[in-house]
Parts: structure tokens; sequence; C-alpha cells
């Protein structure tokens, strides 16, 4: 059970290394990915005595922080979000994000939303409406046993799959993230994604550390990381070729 505490924020808009603008309104994530950068460093900037997805802060009042702060706001692309998922399960209660992006609908900010949870497809009818919006699911593999065990408070992996399916047919420009790279069939995972998405990132990430001590506890296979990552990258990266997908790999 994950420590929940409500707090006010004095900033919600802040710049971001990737996009212009990151947006998240809660610090903590319930999602909990065990390869998760945000492990690193959010534990000490937040104060929080309890491991990461132990306790997550909402703010309470992000929607009215965000609605002053895009009035003197130069215009450009919002992250939804950066250290958090912002559909982790305390949305559907908070409904924080969906009050946010109100606030972007009606300043018509571009903005990309990056999640793992299938409650975005409750805020379709708002995302239909953005004239410059990008929806997509982080999706690092195939195997449903592994991607339960490095991500235990995502949604499945078929039903990423299906809220993209969604998502496309609803004219939504959709992306898929492949990082990391965890183990699974990577030419299936692109046929999955292939019809769904416009674009796929691929991107190692670096948690080789992290990653190798719960391989060990999976009891599964591990010759060397380089092996690995370069075989995987390679089967990928040419299933993306045979299927004339756009890709971007970011390492």
């Amino acid at each position: 059970m994950a420590l929940i505490k409500e707090i006010h924020a004095k900033s919600i808009l802040n710049k971001s290394q990737i996009f212009d603008y990151c947006v998240n309104p809660y610090t903590g994530c319930q999602v909990n990915c065990r390869y998760c950068y945000a492990r690193l460093f959010m534990k000490r900037y937040s104060r929080h005595k309890e491991p990461w997805g132990e306790f997550v802060d909402v703010k309470m009042n992000a929607p009215e922080v965000l609605r002053k702060q895009l009035q003197r706001a130069a215009r450009g692309t919002v992250w939804m979000s950066s250290v958090c998922d912002p559909y982790q399960p305390l949305e559907a209660k908070y409904e924080l994000t969906r009050s946010c992006l109100k606030d972007l609908l009606e300043m018509q900010f571009p903005v990309n939303i990056q999640t793992k949870s299938k409650l975005v497809l409750r805020d379709l009818d708002l995302i239909k409406d953005f004239k410059e919006i990008e929806v997509g699911f982080t999706i690092t593999t195939n195997d449903e046993k592994i991607a339960g065990f490095f991500e235990p408070g995502a949604a499945s992996v078929s039903e990423r799959v299906k809220a993209l399916e969604k998502l496309h047919t609803s004219g939504i420009r959709t992306f898929a993230f492949i990082g990391p790279l965890l183990p699974g069939d990577p030419e299936k995972l692109v046929g999955d994604l292939e019809g769904l998405v416009d674009r796929v990132f691929i991107d190692r990430m670096n948690y080789l550390g992290q990653i190798k001590a719960f391989y060990r506890q999976l009891k599964l296979d591990w010759a060397t990381e380089d092996d690995f990552f370069q075989e995987y990258k390679t089967r990928l990266i040419s299933e993306l070729k045979k299927r004339n997908m756009k890709f971007e790999a970011i390492f």
C-alpha cells in the first residue's frame, strides 16, 4: 500500500530537456517500474523515506497552477509526464491529468502523452479536440510475464496494444516507446504494433545493474549486456525496416 499525500505545488509547467515543457501532476508513481530512471533521484528530490513506488504526492492544485502558468508561457510542446505515469491508478480518483488536459486544450498547446495505462482512453473525448497531440505507450517486451515483473502496476501488454489500436483508429497520432530492451520476441512485438503506431522509438536505457539483478531473480539467461542489446536492437530494426515502419533508435 503506497503512502498517499495531498500537497500543493508551486509550479506545474516546467522546462524539459526532451520537449519544451513537462507536466507531472503527481510525484511518485504506483506503476513502480523496476528500471525507472526516476528511482535514482526522485526519492532524494521528494524527501521521501519510502522506496520508489511506495509513495505518491498528489498535487491537488495542479490544474489551477497550470492555468496561470500557461497564460504567460510561450507556446511549446508539453510532455505528460516525465517522472510519473500521468494515468497511474490514482488518476481514476483525482482526475488531475484530465483537468490539466482541459487547460492545455483551451490554450491549444501541443501535447505528447506517454503512459502504460489504458485509462488514457477515458480522455479520448479531450484528446480528439487537440490540433496537435500524440499519444504513446511504453512497451518494453511482448512477454506478459516479463512485463508483469518489471512493470507491476502497468496494464498488460495486450491491453496497451488494444488501447493503441483504439487511439489510432480514432485518428490520433500514436507511437510506441520500446525501452529498456527486455527479453521477448522482437519480431512478434513489431508485428503486433504494425498499423497501430505512426512511429516507434527504441531506447536501450542504461540501467543494466538493476535489470541484471532482476534477471537473476527470474533465473533468466544472460550472456553479456552488449551481446543482448546488439542482437535485440538488430532484430527490432530489421523487422521495422521489413514492414516499412518509421522508427528512431535513440542510442
